[in-house]
């Protein structure tokens, strides 16, 4: 094709010829016309570029046959006979060029659904009968699609340009908008857009700078090129209010040409910034999403803990400490530092290992240190002795006043901050050993052997708090056992463990008993707000802050019933393995080092099996990959064959009941999930941490 064919403008289509009818009422309306802006005229698709016309942004001429237009076809109307029908083919200039007819529902190209591809599109249209019946594809394309409402029908001159493709103004991914990604392909976008080919993609900053480049089958893009598009990206952002999915195309005169701009409809989550944080070592304490009240209650003194205890172990500076929130809540989802919990290495800069004063600061605190660790057991014991008699002293609910349950709750954040802490100074400064017997398997074999013997769960809890480790903390009027539950048989050989990890476990499950206690005393207090009339529901108090609970409860602050209503919380997906806070407050997932093929070994021997992802019900001698472990995972231990984590400890819970059941368990595999696809037959080694794929026959 010539290259005045390539580098069209305005004056090669007809736009304006008079239209047949009123422009209120019209059929063919013009791309550049005034109108054109218009989505309930001309469609969503149209009128975008009409929009980006009119902003100096170069798009190709073109006209609408609008929605009244295929208003009159489906009322009976003859496309073949209809006036528009020519009217817009030699306005569209059909007589001298080759055309595309493209779909322009008002239901597309919006930012809750884009519909990409529901909607035919007719390439290389030649002639006036070729015209129509490829009008009449584009509309019948509503049924296919399953979809109604009005469309319209976006008619221009087809070019050939020497590349093409599209853009994001946003990492759909990640999110991430601090990221551009362009893909391109030889020619016009269409093989990239319908997934004929995989073409070149880009990932680039606002500044065009290449952050990352996979070639794949499709053509290189000079900086120029990639300039250009980022400023496109920004130019249509602005316009739009909000990062575009744009199809771009690069005639061989160098002219970029936008042919389509609709919303992302990924979420934008901004620029990710600080410490990259993770869910997998505070997995075991909160495996499920936490509400307003259960963060104010239990997440603060987990936070003051750990700023504690990496201090006093010295494995963390107070500037370090102050440089990050530690712990961090987003939509209830709970992470951690990884820096300070030990599972991602500092980077060690050459000035940093040329400086002797760490050194010095070490060899200071390590005297301090070895005093701590010899101390510390003693320490523990006791705090366990002061908590357990607190606990016993606590008189039943219904006894305590309103003013009395809400001294309860604030003096039960010291106490976790306590457990919290003296719990993780044991695991970082003690030898704890490989415990036979954890707080989970005890629990389990609790709970099965209780049930067997006729008790309810009630009655469970009550004779045996140690069932607790089975179940995540919650404000509700008591906790909920695990329906299904099987005893966990112990490995032959497995190690006896220290006293250094039975005091471990038993903070743990005093963590989880404090928890409890706060969980039921603010349960308690949203019932006794419900039937004075100033919440509608008890459930509703979960939804509260701690200070807003204390002002209700201590007439400071009253409740407008009719303004609270119970809702559910959109809690949003799990928390990716390792993520950075981005400055909107959103999870951004990022890359870590890590041996490909394998993670951390927690032990449990080797297992072979089918991966599978599915955590309530897996098949039976399955190996089960997951982000995180969690408690909830104890019960299905006797159907695994091995379990492969993201993230997680190989002190956790689930990682030392998975070694004494015998389960090949692997943590810290990052990207595993992508890796490993369900069904693919595995080799889990629990000692080396290595996951290799078995082309074998499957195990019997």
């Amino acid at each position: 094709m010539s290259d005045a064919r390539i580098s069209l403008d305005a004056a090669a289509v007809r736009t304006d010829a008079e239209p047949c009818v009123a422009v209120g009422e019209a059929f063919v309306v013009g791309l550049h016309d005034d109108v054109a802006v218009e989505s309930a005229v001309v469609g969503a698709k149209a009128a975008a570029l009409a929009r980006a016309h009119r902003a100096g942004i170069a798009t190709l001429p073109g006209v609408v046959l609008t929605t009244a237009f295929a208003d009159a076809i489906d009322h009976g109307g003859s496309i073949a006979a209809h006036g528009a029908v020519p009217e817009a083919f030699e306005r569209a200039g059909g007589a001298d060029h080759p055309l595309v007819v493209r779909s322009s529902s008002t239901l597309e190209d919006t930012p809750e659904s884009s519909m990409a591809g529901q909607f035919d599109s007719v390439i290389g249209i030649n002639g006036l009968a070729d015209f129509a019946a490829s009008v009449q594809v584009v509309l019948d394309s509503r049924t296919r699609a399953g979809v109604g409402g009005p469309i319209a029908v976006l008619v221009q001159p087809l070019i050939e340009p020497a590349l093409g493709g599209v853009l994001f103004g946003v990492d759909p991914v990640s999110g991430r908008s601090d990221r551009r990604v362009v893909s391109a392909v030889r020619g016009g976008p269409e093989p990239l857009v319908s997934g004929a080919i995989n073409g070149s993609r880009y990932v680039v900053d606002p500044d065009g700078r290449v952050v990352d480049h996979d070639r794949n089958d499709g053509p290189d893009l000079s900086k120029v090129h990639l300039l250009q598009l980022v400023r496109l990206a920004e130019r249509v952002a602005e316009e739009f209010g909000r990062p575009q999915d744009v199809e771009w195309a690069i005639a061989e005169d160098g002219q970029l040409w936008l042919l389509q701009s609709r919303p992302v409809t990924s979420e934008v989550r901004g620029i990710p910034q600080g410490r990259v944080y993770g869910p997998g070592p505070v997995a075991e304490t909160f495996p499920e999403p936490l509400t307003e009240l259960e963060d104010d209650l239990w997440v603060p003194p987990l936070r003051e803990a750990v700023r504690v205890a990496v201090l006093l172990a010295g494995t963390a500076t107070r500037r370090d400490v102050e440089a990050s929130e530690v712990v961090v809540v987003l939509r209830g989802h709970v992470g951690i530092d990884l820096h300070l919990t030990g599972d991602l290495a500092p980077r060690r800069t050459l000035r940093s290992r040329m400086n002797p004063l760490p050194g010095l600061h070490r060899l200071r605190g390590a005297w301090r240190v070895g005093r701590l660790r010899a101390a510390l057991p003693a320490l523990a014991e006791h705090l366990l002795d002061r908590t357990d008699a607190d606990l016993r002293a606590v008189p039943a609910m219904a006894e305590l006043t309103d003013r009395q349950i809400i001294a309860l709750l604030h003096r039960s954040r010291g106490v976790l901050r306590a457990l919290h802490a003296h719990e993780i100074l044991m695991g970082m400064l003690t030898d704890t050993g490989e415990n036979k017997m954890t707080g989970s398997s005890v629990a389990l074999r609790v709970l099965v052997e209780g049930r067997q013997d006729g008790l309810t769960d009630a009655e469970i809890l009550e004779r045996s708090p140690v069932v607790l480790a089975l179940t995540p903390p919650r404000v509700a009027p008591r906790a909920l056992l695990p329906a299904d539950a099987t005893a966990v048989s112990i490995s032959p050989g497995h190690h006896e463990g220290t006293d250094n990890g039975i005091l471990r476990e038993a903070l743990r499950l005093r963590v989880r008993w404090v928890q409890e206690l706060t969980g039921r005393a603010a349960w308690e207090l949203g019932t006794r707000l419900s039937a004075a009339g100033q919440l509608t529901d008890p459930e509703l108090v979960r939804h509260l802050t701690l200070g807003h609970l204390e002002a209700i409860a201590t007439k400071r602050a009253v409740v407008v019933p009719s303004l609270v209503q119970p809702h559910h919380h959109d809690f949003g997906a799990a928390l990716p393995a390792w993520f950075q806070v981005s400055d909107t407050n959103h999870p951004i997932r990022v890359q870590c080092d890590s041996e490909v093929g394998g993670g951390t070994g927690a032990g449990g021997g080797i297992g072979r099996g089918r991966v599978t992802y599915d955590a309530t019900n897996p098949p039976a001698g399955s190996v089960l990959v997951t982000t995180t472990l969690t408690p909830g995972l104890g019960p299905l231990l006797s159907e695994l064959r091995g379990i492969v984590a993201e993230t997680g400890s190989v002190l956790s819970h689930l990682a030392i009941l998975a070694r004494e059941a015998g389960v090949a368990t692997v943590v810290g595999y990052a990207q595993a999930v992508d890796d490993l696809p369900e069904g693919t037959m595995v080799v889990v080694d629990g000692d080396t941490g290595r996951v290799t794929v078995d082309d074998g026959e499957p195990a019997a």
